[in-house]
C-alpha cells in the first residue's frame, strides 16, 4: 500500500498535459487560486461530485443485468501510480464507459477535444480495465454545448498517457519549477497565471517571447478582498456561516464577508474564537498579532503550501556572503533611489546638496565588499534624506502643530513625523510579512538583515525599496492632508505616539497608497502597490531558487 500513498491524483496528470508549471504549482507546492472559469468548472462538477457510488462488478457477457450509472467513483492503481475520482461511469455487463464533464463548448478542431482532456478519459479507461471491465472508450460532456462527445480509447492515446503520467510523477518528485509556456494563450484563462507570472519571469530570464503587446497582466489590478483591521480593545472576532463578526460585549461592530478580507489585523486586547480561526486557516486568510502600536508579534495561518523546495533554497542562499552582499546591493540601490525620487519631487527650498549627496552615495552601493560596508553606505543616504524630509510636509494646520524632525529617530519616536513613521512601517512589515508566507518563504531568515530572535528579518529586507514608495508617501499624505493632526498624537513630554482616532488616520492613508493604481515600473502594466509587494515577493522567491538571474528591486519613475 506504500505506493498508493505516493500516488498521483489524475488531476495531475491532466494538469501536466496542460502545462507542467501549473502541476508543479498545484502538486507540488500547493498553490492555487480561483477565477470565474473554476468556480464555474466547481459548479458543473456539483452533482456528479454530491454522493459517491460504488462500482459493480463487471457481469459475463449474456447475462440480463440492467445498465447502471454510477457516479463519483473513486478508483487507484499501484502499478500505473495514480488515483482518481470518476465524474460518471456507465456500466453495462462486462463494458463501461467513463463520463468526464467539462464546462464549455466543443472545441473546434478535427478531435472535438484537448489533448489533456483525451489523456485524462485514456487513464480513466486504464483505471476501469484494471477493475476487470472491457473499456475501448469514454465520452466528454460539454455542459456549455451540451454535448456529447465520445473519444475512442486507441493504443496510441493510451502510450501517450502513460508517457505523460512517466513525466508528471518525475516533475513532481523535483525541486525545480518548470518554465513557464512561452506566450501562450493558455495563460490566458489559468487562475494560476498571477502567481505563475510567466511573461515577468521569461523577460527576467533575459528571454525575449513574443510579446506583441508587451507584458501581459493575468491578475486582477486591483484586490477585491482588503485587510480587516480590529483596534477596539476587548473586542471579540467570531464567525457566522461565511461571515466575520467583530462584536463588544452584546454589540455588534462590524460583519465581513469571508470573500472581503484579505487577512485579518488584531491590534492590542483583541480576541478571536478558535472557530474564526479554523474558518480562516482553511481559507489561506492569515490573522496577524500586533500590539496596540501595531508592533509585530505574530502571524496565525493555515498549512496550504507544500512549498519545502524554496525555503531550502533561502536557507542555501542565506550561507552564501556574496548572494547576500549582491542581493543586499538591489535593495538598499532601489530604496535610495526611490527616497532620492520623493525628495526631488516633493522637496520644498534648496535641497540640492542631500540629493548630490544621496546621488554621490548611491553609486558607491555596487563598490561595498560586505554588508559592513553597505550599511554604512545605506547611513549616509538615509541621513540626507532624513535631514531633509520636513521640507516635503505641508500641514494645514501651518506653525501651529510642530510637525517638523530633526532626522530620523525611534524607541521611543521624539516627534510627531517620527511617530507616523514607525508606525506605518509597522504596518508595511507586516505585509511584507504576510506576503512572504504566502509563496512559501521564511520571513524571519534574512539576507541584509541579520536573523534575529522575534525580527522578521527577510520581512524588514522586503520592505526597504517600498519604504518611501508606501510608508513615507502615506505619511506625507496623512500630514499634508489634515489627515493627522494636532488632535491625532500622544505625549508624555519626552516620546510621542498616535492615539486611537490618529491610528484609524494613518491606517487609512495606509491602506489608500497600497490600494492606488500605478503602473508597474519593470514591466509597464497598471497594478496596485499591494499587488507589486506580493509580485515582488514571488520574484524573490524565483531569485532564490536561480530561475530569475538577479532580483529586480523596484524603482519608481
Amino acid at each position: 500500500m506504500e505506493a498508493l500513498r505516493d500516488a498521483l491524483p489524475l488531476d495531475a496528470i491532466h494538469q501536466y498535459a496542460y502545462c507542467p508549471r501549473r502541476m508543479h504549482l498545484m502538486h507540488v507546492q500547493g498553490r492555487w487560486e480561483n477565477n470565474a472559469f473554476t468556480e464555474d468548472g466547481r459548479n458543473v462538477h456539483s452533482r456528479v461530485d454530491a454522493e459517491a457510488d460504488a462500482l459493480p462488478l463487471p457481469w459475463e457477457e449474456g447475462t440480463d443485468t440492467p445498465p447502471k450509472i454510477v457516479r463519483s467513483v473513486s478508483l487507484a492503481s499501484e502499478m500505473l501510480g495514480i488515483s482518481a475520482k470518476l465524474d460518471l461511469v456507465e456500466a453495462e455487463g462486462s463494458a463501461a464507459t467513463p463520463v468526464e464533464y467539462k464546462r464549455g463548448e466543443v472545441p473546434d478542431n478535427p478531435e472535438r477535444s484537448w489533448e489533456p482532456e483525451r489523456v485524462q478519459l485514456m487513464a480513466q479507461g486504464m483505471l476501469l480495465r484494471e477493475s476487470g471491465y472491457a473499456c475501448e472508450r469514454g465520452v466528454l460532456y460539454f455542459e456549455k454545448s451540451r454535448t456529447r462527445v465520445e473519444i475512442p480509447l486507441t493504443q496510441a492515446l493510451e502510450r501517450r498517457t502513460r508517457e505523460l503520467i512517466e513525466l508528471a510523477h518525475a516533475c513532481a518528485s523535483s525541486d525545480e519549477e518548470p518554465l513557464p509556456l512561452d506566450h501562450s494563450r493558455k495563460c490566458q484563462g489559468c487562475s494560476l497565471a498571477g502567481i505563475c507570472l510567466p511573461d515577468e519571469t521569461l523577460v527576467l530570464r533575459g528571454a525575449e517571447p513574443d510579446l506583441e503587446d508587451g507584458i501581459r497582466r493575468f491578475y486582477p489590478p486591483r484586490d477585491d478582498a482588503q485587510p480587516l483591521y480590529v483596534q477596539e480593545q476587548g473586542a471579540r472576532l467570531g464567525k457566522s456561516g461565511e461571515t466575520l463578526e467583530v462584536t463588544k460585549g452584546k454589540e455588534t461592530l462590524l460583519e465581513a464577508r469571508l470573500i472581503d478580507v484579505s487577512q485579518v489585523v488584531l491590534c492590542g486586547s483583541v480576541q478571536i474564537t478558535s472557530a474564526a480561526i479554523h474558518l480562516c486557516a482553511e481559507r489561506g486568510i492569515p490573522v496577524v498579532h500586533q500590539s496596540m502600536g501595531h508592533w509585530f508579534y505574530g502571524i496565525t495561518h493555515g498549512i496550504g503550501l507544500r512549498n519545502a523546495y524554496d525555503r531550502a533554497s533561502q536557507f542555501q542562499k542565506a550561507a552564501d556572503p556574496s548572494f547576500c552582499l549582491r542581493l543586499a546591493q538591489s535593495i538598499v540601490q532601489a530604496k535610495g533611489q526611490n527616497q532620492r525620487t520623493l525628495l526631488r519631487r516633493n522637496g520644498r527650498g534648496d535641497v540640492d546638496v542631500a540629493l548630490d549627496e544621496m546621488a554621490r552615495m548611491l553609486r558607491q552601493v555596487e563598490k561595498t565588499h560586505n554588508l559592513q560596508e553597505l550599511l554604512g553606505v545605506e547611513g549616509f543616504i538615509a541621513r540626507a534624506y532624513f535631514g531633509e524630509f520636513a521640507r516635503m510636509l505641508r500641514p494645514k494646520e501651518g506653525e501651529a502643530f510642530p510637525f517638523d524632525m530633526e532626522g530620523r529617530n525611534r524607541r521611543p519616536p521624539k516627534d510627531p513625523v517620527n511617530a507616523c513613521l514607525s508606525f506605518a512601517y509597522a504596518l508595511l512589515v507586516k505585509e511584507c510579512t504576510v506576503a512572504l508566507m504566502s509563496v512559501g518563504l521564511d520571513p524571519y531568515w534574512g539576507f541584509y538583515h541579520q536573523p534575529r530572535h522575534g525580527r522578521p528579518a527577510f520581512a524588514l529586507d522586503l520592505m526597504e525599496e517600498f519604504r518611501s514608495l508606501v510608508a513615507d508617501s502615506a505619511v506625507i499624505s496623512a500630514i499634508n492632508n489634515g489627515m493627522v493632526g494636532s488632535g491625532s498624537f500622544e505625549t508624555n513630554g519626552v516620546s510621542w505616539a498616535l492615539n486611537a482616532e490618529g491610528r484609524k488616520s494613518l491606517i487609512k492613508a495606509y491602506e489608500l497608497r497600497m490600494d492606488q493604481l500605478i503602473t508597474h515600473p519593470v514591466f509597464d502594466y497598471k497594478t496596485t502597490w499591494r499587488r507589486v509587494v506580493f509580485v515582488q515577493a514571488q520574484l524573490m522567491a524565483r531569485t532564490l531558487r536561480g530561475e530569475i538571474p538577479r532580483y529586480p528591486g523596484i524603482v519608481t519613475r
